[in-house]
């Protein structure tokens, strides 16, 4: 697993930074105002104004709360996993292969 970002909680949305091999950027994860349906997702994850991925809330059995994430790229061969994850005073954004 390797840490591909780092994020700050700002209210309910969380802003930070995005680096991979292909990919540098500023991210905001914001939340969606309303949910049509059960298995929409709880937020969306913005480059500017481009939506590069939806992100669904989960609590885990241990009982930790983070968000499973889905971010899609045209530099990207697939969509990528990764799970926002609570740190010392920060979140990591963790690749999941």
């Amino acid at each position: 697993m390797t840490i591909i970002g780092t994020f700050t909680k700002q209210d309910n949305a969380y802003q930070g930074t995005l680096a991979t091999l292909t990919l540098k950027a500023k991210v905001a994860i914001k939340p969606v105002e309303s949910k049509n349906s059960e298995k929409a997702p709880d937020y969306r994850v913005f480059v500017g104004t481009v939506e590069i991925g939806a992100a669904w809330a989960v609590t885990a059995k241990s009982g930790n709360e983070y968000l499973s994430i889905r971010l899609d790229d045209p530099s990207f061969a697939a969509p990528i996993a990764c799970s926002l994850l609570t740190r010392d005073n920060d979140y990591a954004l963790i690749w999941k292969r």
